[in-house]
């Protein structure tokens, strides 16, 4: 019992829990992602043109950040600089999209964004390419 009301930790459990957040966030993020590449087609007309960049690009980004910064992050390769476009994403989401619903619809991308910027400050772990490189 004393043990579980303790806020000692080990390296172990520390990296344990960083692989296991990107993992999870990594691969949820890559889903969407999937879905938005796989109807890239169909979406790109109908997608939201953010900052008059048009639509197609608006789509590119999304995809990009959403799907291949998402494996990034589940590998752990350029994990802190793959954080950023996915932190703008869910911001744009939750800011412009939703109107700041954080308990609404904006709730996912408000979780999200709480685990990116969390992998963003404290870094992947050792289990990770980052971590083995020694970056």
């Amino acid at each position: 019992m004393r043990k579980l009301l303790s806020t000692n930790y080990s390296a172990g459990a520390f990296n344990a829990a960083m692989l296991f957040l990107r993992l999870i966030s990594g691969a949820l993020i890559m889903h969407h992602g999937y879905q938005k590449l796989v109807n890239f087609g169909q979406l790109q007309h109908s997608f939201m043109n953010f900052l008059g960049m048009g639509s197609t690009v608006s789509l590119v980004l999304v995809v990009f950040a959403e799907f291949f910064c998402g494996l990034f992050i589940i590998l752990g390769l350029f994990t802190r600089l793959a954080t950023i476009p996915l932190i703008i994403t869910m911001c744009v989401i939750i800011f412009k999209i939703t109107n700041i619903d954080v308990f609404g619809d904006g709730e996912s991308a408000s979780l999200y964004l709480a685990a990116f910027l969390t992998i963003l400050l404290l870094g992947p772990g050792k289990v990770s390419v980052d971590g083995m490189s020694g970056k």
